[in-house]
């Protein structure tokens, strides 16, 4: 019996990836708002849990669910062109990010570490400077706080894009990639296998590592 044009539901995203996905979104829409609002107490209090955020994810990456870890994904030219083949001849297969989407990843994660690490030695010159200020010329700071302006303007840019790609695979591609990051499945053509999820626990010990690194290497430096 033929399965041509039969889907099933598969494992896809684990819990701790779905968490980390939406909760990074709601902060950095928050930070983005804190920062236009001059609201800069709240900004840096949000900057230092993004970075927790971020160590987790990079920790994750190592030792998470296989669609997680950049070793499933991040790839060199040649398997992005052979992507690009696949997709043009509508044979590609993939159930987590696809080489070319792995470009957006480390774009984004990429500028969100870069925007963390200046947020800690930035200053307003006024009411709010950042944890690690003393650690820097004033000369520094006032080049990093412009570093950390630009980043902001060209972070939106990159969220754009992915949110354009997001709409574009939802209705040209059919491939609902938000409810798959709701749901932590999908539905994949018969015969594509899903995948067997990390322990959940281990991603709590993980972001409790994270967060110490960051309040507790604070309070060391």
């Amino acid at each position: 019996m033929s399965h041509m044009g039969e889907t099933t539901e598969v494992k896809v995203w684990d819990l701790p990836i779905r968490l980390f996905h939406w909760s990074l979104a709601l902060t950095v829409s928050v930070l983005w708002i804190t920062g236009q609002l001059g609201k800069l107490d709240i900004h840096m209090v949000l900057g230092l849990w993004v970075l927790a955020l971020l160590i987790f994810r990079l920790g994750w990456g190592v030792i998470g669910s296989p669609t997680a870890r950049f070793s499933q994904f991040v790839r060199g030219p040649g398997a992005i062109r052979d992507y690009l083949a696949a997709a043009r001849a509508g044979t590609a297969r993939s159930i987590g990010h696809n080489p070319l989407g792995a470009l957006s990843v480390l774009a984004l994660l990429g500028l969100l570490i870069a925007q963390s690490a200046s947020g800690l030695f930035t200053t307003d010159d006024i009411f709010t400077d950042g944890p690690l200020v003393h650690l820097v010329t004033s000369k520094t700071a006032a080049l990093l706080s412009s570093v950390h302006r630009i980043g902001g303007k060209v972070l939106l840019g990159l969220i754009a894009v992915h949110l354009a790609a997001v709409v574009f695979y939802k209705w040209v591609k059919k491939d609902d990639l938000v409810r798959a990051m709701f749901t932590g499945t999908k539905k994949v053509p018969m015969g594509v296998q899903g995948v067997r999820f990390a322990n959940s626990w281990l991603a709590v010990v993980l972001f409790a590592v994270a967060a110490a690194l960051v309040w507790g290497g604070l309070k060391v430096l």
